[in-house]
């Protein structure tokens, strides 16, 4: 299997940056490379990475404290860390603090292509699997509607009218509370029940800022902590944005304001 990725290297020494870029761009992958832990993080904001390979130690920000903020704002981004001084503590540290792996220099680039080759698809596996597990929850879910003789399904081949109750529209979005289907324009869209629960939490408040704690209290009825809930929500963003987004890149109905939550603008 042809593994590649968008990479982004964080290394003061420019020979470093240079070699590993060459050396990587010569084996499929895109590169990306960053002097400093603050020119990462920019790239971070600006840009989509498969896979971060930072030095432990930079000038100004340390690489620990990088890694804390791209565990705090990217949780499922891979951070492959290493040094040149060979730390028992400070590799126990990484891997503690949210490291995919811990690497020592000087790197043997059929090890670092290994290595990276290895996590990227054991990512790209396991985002097969959550993709697959949504299929099969959306089909049970449409299974179970068939099943029940008392549940109403929208046309098959036209949205339903808008001005009963039953609707809850936002610009050309709406949601149907009977049977849980979203309306895009022309397109009936089918999602899992619960993020279905979260684009109608982000519906009710639209165009407000909802924060990542109170959607969670709304659409799953408990409360957590804001990191638990920035996790939670995160994961449903992302299916309720591979449904009605046209380009997941650019988002045009679902926004995250960076620290505080989402807000679904639809006008």
């Amino acid at each position: 299997m042809n593994i590649t990725g968008k990479l982004l290297i964080v290394d003061d020494e420019q020979v470093i940056r240079h070699t590993l870029a060459r050396i990587l761009q010569s084996s499929g992958f895109d590169v990306t490379t960053a002097e400093n832990a603050e020119q990462g993080l920019a790239f971070l904001e600006t840009s989509s990475f498969d896979l971060v390979f930072m030095d432990i130690r930079l000038p100004g920000m340390p690489g620990l404290d990088a890694l804390d903020i791209i565990r705090s704002r990217y949780s499922g981004l891979p951070v492959v860390l290493f040094t040149a001084l060979p730390d028992l503590d400070s590799a126990v540290e990484a891997l503690r603090r949210g490291a995919t792996d811990y690497l020592l220099k000087p790197l043997k680039p059929e090890m670092v292509i290994d290595r990276i080759r290895s996590i990227l698809l054991a990512r790209q596996k396991e985002r097969r699997k959550r993709e697959i597990q949504a299929q099969i929850d959306l089909l049970q879910g449409e299974l179970n509607q068939l099943n029940d003789e008392s549940a109403v399904l929208p046309p098959p081949s036209s949205p339903p009218p808008l001005s009963s109750e039953r609707y809850l529209k936002r610009g050309d979005i709406a949601l149907d509370l009977y049977t849980r289907r979203v309306t895009v324009g022309e397109n009936i869209i089918s999602l899992l029940p619960t993020s279905f629960n979260f684009l109608l939490v982000l519906a009710r408040h639209a165009p407000e800022v909802v924060d990542y704690q109170t959607l969670v209290a709304e659409a799953q009825g408990y409360k957590v902590d804001v990191r638990e809930a920035q996790e939670l929500v995160k994961w449903h963003i992302h299916q309720i944005r591979q449904a009605i987004e046209p380009d997941v890149r650019k988002p045009r109905y679902i926004f995250n304001v960076r620290g505080m939550g989402y807000r679904l603008v639809s006008d």
